[in-house]
């Protein structure tokens, strides 16, 4: 069946400025379905109706509505449901204003490394930035609930922390009185970088009586140790600028390193932007001979 008024795909992207490529996206999602389609040729007719329609999609997401949001948002117009949609607005404010921030901290931070003289000193200064100066650190003994196995950094550290936060907030430690003393930290027990079948162990500071029901975890002491430190703040795939400082620092020192290195999380990437992410690294030393 065609309509009196049927606007071919091309006529119709034209009149919204939106492209065919998105057009066919927003039918295979159900967002903006054609009124007509011809049977023989698979052409694709739109309404004039619809381009009211079109014009919403494209002003959302240009506001940076997900399709999944326009979709949502677009159906709570249609039933009346303003409440829904006021909380779609305020919630896109701030992130905005999330993003606005993020932005002028780049700004700043690049703005800085400007007035720098010569390349180098400015991409040197990008990493400064971002990383405190390396310190020795003597760290005292702790008690801790820690696995390790065998696996890739993502995937393991993740799930390692998982289940350690798991048993800490179980029913029958949180009656034991059972308290975190510290940061979750990853310990690192290769002397070389490997993309899978890495030695990882994941810890955290405890103290208490503590019940632990899976067979790979188990209560340790880490023993005290000299270690150079320092704070990197950014996202952890960035978290290298630190162990670059560090490594510079004790070939400086005439310092012999050792294994395992330690990350100390001190924030929680569910609460703060990636940019303010603060891992603190800590890699263990001696003088050399």
């Amino acid at each position: 069946m065609f309509l009196v008024d049927q606007i071919p795909i091309g006529k119709f992207s034209f009149m919204t400025r939106l492209s065919q490529k998105a057009l066919r996206l927003y039918d295979r999602k159900g967002l903006l379905v054609p009124e007509a389609k011809d049977p023989f040729t698979g052409y694709r007719y739109y309404t004039v109706s619809q381009l009211e329609r079109g014009m919403k999609i494209k002003t959302l997401s240009l506001l940076g509505f997900s399709l999944e949001e326009i979709s949502r948002f677009l159906d709570a117009e249609n039933k009346g449901d303003y409440e829904h949609i006021g909380a779609c607005l305020r919630k896109k404010v701030e992130e905005t204003q999330l993003e606005i921030g993020k932005l002028q901290r780049i700004e700043g931070i690049l703005q800085g490394a400007c007035n720098y003289n010569g390349t180098n000193g400015m991409i040197m200064e990008l990493f400064k930035m971002s990383v405190t100066e390396p310190v020795i650190k003597e760290l005292p003994e702790m008690r801790v609930i820690s696995k390790r196995e065998k696996g890739t950094f993502a995937v393991t550290i993740g799930r390692f922390i998982g289940e350690i936060c798991a048993c800490v907030t179980s029913p029958e430690n949180q009656r034991n009185h059972m308290k975190v003393t510290g940061p979750i930290m990853f310990l690192c027990h290769d002397e070389e970088y490997k993309e899978t079948d890495a030695d990882i162990e994941v810890a955290l500071p405890v103290t208490g009586r503590i019940s632990i029901e899976d067979p790979q975890m188990e209560v340790k002491i880490l023993p005290a140790v000299r270690a150079v430190s320092a704070v990197y703040r950014g996202p952890y795939s960035g978290v290298e600028a630190a162990y670059s400082r560090i490594f510079s620092f004790i070939e400086e020192n005439n310092l012999e390193l050792y294994s395992p290195s330690r990350e100390l999380y001190l924030n929680d990437p569910a609460m703060v932007p990636e940019e303010e992410l603060i891992t603190e690294v800590q890699i263990q030393v001696r003088k050399n001979n």
